[in-house]
């Protein structure tokens, strides 16, 4: 009798807000008119846990283009002949933002700067320019004046240097499109050298936050379709069971070996040196966390990588489908060895994870872009209906 008493207990534990228990922030990655005003947003804080949320731009272009909640304020600027569409843009992004992050900002003060934030992107067409990179992280901070904002910047060889300079300028940064361990480390050392920067200057370091947002089920999707086509083109039982077992696996070593990088950087004297000034870690936040191959579970990157210091920023079906069957374990840091071996069989098996993070960053740049150039088609062609009516 005692023994179902506790089951029922357990069945009624949310899964999203227990993630919590085990240090994982979760995050979510969307945003809407209609989730700040309908008051779903402080439910979601309420009864999920929710703790911060994150924007990019085919998720904007989504909003506008497939909804008339936004005709309000696209009216409004229709008769703005100093506006073009980015700047149109940028009013209806900054105000469901700062909404957002009003409706957040008890989660911030109750997390002591620690969560409660939200993202809102640079244009990703300046992704390859460093300068205008640091003009536009620096406006758009100032635009939306919230302490619990975080700037997204791409983790690109020319964002890095701008992401040095914005954090040595007191504005916490989300790192975004981080594939590579390699590139990870290189984000979490400047985030390191930015805090020092910031240190020098007199600034206050127990308010700055950042994420290195390092992306995961793209990573699936890539290995995945190039291991089908090594299958394809040997015949070598051996070479196919080794292919085989690798599938469905990358991602999620990938994510846990660039963890254990975090661990290792955010210890020793150094950090210690910046902790002891009030200064946070730089964590790491999972993106991509939606399952896209429909064999695998579809909650596969969010029970694979709960851990301490880490946040998942998730899809809504993602939560959806976490809130309803979601398991908790420690399992980010379990089977490092596992997750080692899976890395040098892809070397075995003739695919370069160097040449898979590559690819994936150039295209998600590419991506991020284009979904940029037709949020800003889906602006102008709402502006334009909305001068003729």
């Amino acid at each position: 009798m005692h023994s179902t008493g506790i089951l029922e207990t357990s069945k009624a534990i949310n899964p999203l807000k227990a993630l919590l228990d085990y240090g994982q922030s979760m995050w979510l990655d969307y945003i809407r008119r209609d989730l700040l005003t309908s008051g779903k947003l402080k439910q979601m804080i309420a009864e999920d846990g929710l703790r911060g949320m994150t924007s990019n731009p085919s998720i904007f272009e989504k909003a506008i283009a497939e909804s008339s909640l936004y005709d309000d304020i696209l009216q409004s600027l229709a008769s703005r002949s100093d506006l073009n569409a980015t700047g149109r843009y940028e009013q209806i992004a900054i105000r469901d933002i700062q909404d957002a992050a009003d409706i957040l900002r008890p989660v911030y003060e109750e997390s002591r700067f620690r969560d409660g934030y939200v993202s809102l992107e640079v244009s990703p067409l300046l992704a390859l320019e460093t300068q205008k990179t640091i003009d536009e992280g620096g406006r758009l901070w100032k635009a939306v004046n919230r302490e619990n904002v975080m700037i997204k910047v791409p983790g690109t060889a020319e964002g890095i240097p701008a992401i040095r300079q914005l954090i040595g300028e007191g504005i916490n940064i989300n790192v975004t499109l981080l594939f590579a361990q390699e590139v990870y480390e290189e984000v979490a050392e400047t985030y390191v050298a930015g805090l020092e920067d910031l240190a020098k200057r007199g600034g206050n370091l127990k308010k700055m936050a950042g994420v290195a947002s390092f992306f995961i089920s793209r990573i699936d999707t890539l290995v995945d379709s190039t291991i089908d086509g090594k299958l394809k083109s040997t015949s070598d039982a051996t070479q196919q069971a080794l292919l085989k077992s690798l599938k469905g696996k990358v991602a999620i070593a990938n994510g846990k070996l660039a963890y254990q990088r975090y661990q290792r950087i955010f210890s020793g004297p150094r950090w210690q040196a910046l902790a002891g000034k009030g200064a946070q870690t730089q964590r790491v936040l999972w993106a991509s966390t939606s399952t896209k191959n429909p064999a695998y579970r579809d909650v596969m990157y969010v029970e694979e990588l709960i851990g301490p210091d880490t946040v998942n920023t998730m899809p809504p079906a993602t939560i959806d489908a976490f809130r309803d069957h979601g398991k908790l374990r420690k399992s980010l840091t379990e089977d490092i060895p596992g997750a080692e071996k899976v890395m040098s069989d892809l070397a075995k098996a003739g695919i370069s994870i160097q040449e898979v993070t590559t690819q994936l960053t150039t295209d998600g740049v590419k991506l991020f872009a284009d979904a940029f150039n037709k949020l800003l088609q889906a602006v102008e062609k709402s502006t334009q209906q909305k001068s003729r009516a």
